[in-house]
């Protein structure tokens, strides 16, 4: 093993706007103030319990990844119990659908805020 993975940043347009999505979503608590989570000037941080930690790092012309295509960079899945109450939430705090899961029925794909790709899937 050559290190352990500390956290995973996501570039974005609005570092706090997404973070907060991601809250909502996941739980967890913004900027814990260890500073072990910091990412520097126009990021913000994302601890949850006993999860990863998730940075979240403001990029001026952010281009977002694009699912399904060969340029896609990464996706997060997120279990939920009710796909389609998770579903329904997910829409209320900005998420933009990307598939409708015909494919996979314990699967749905959405987009963040940011556009970045993440799937709800039942366990």
């Amino acid at each position: 093993m050559i290190g352990r993975l500390r956290r995973i940043v996501l570039d974005c347009p609005d570092a706090y706007e997404l973070a907060l999505f991601y809250q909502r979503l996941i739980g967890g608590e913004i900027d814990d103030p260890d500073p072990r989570w910091t990412v520097g000037e126009g990021g913000v941080v994302l601890r949850g319990d006993g999860g990863p930690v998730l940075g979240f790092q403001s990029v001026p012309g952010h281009r977002p990844p694009v699912w399904g295509a060969p340029e896609q960079q990464f996706h997060f899945d997120v279990r939920v119990d009710d796909l389609a109450a998770a579903g329904e939430a997910v829409l209320a705090l900005g998420a933009v659908p990307l598939d409708d899961g015909e494919g996979d029925p314990a699967r749905r794909v959405y987009a963040d805020p940011a556009d970045h790709p993440f799937r709800l899937v039942r366990p």
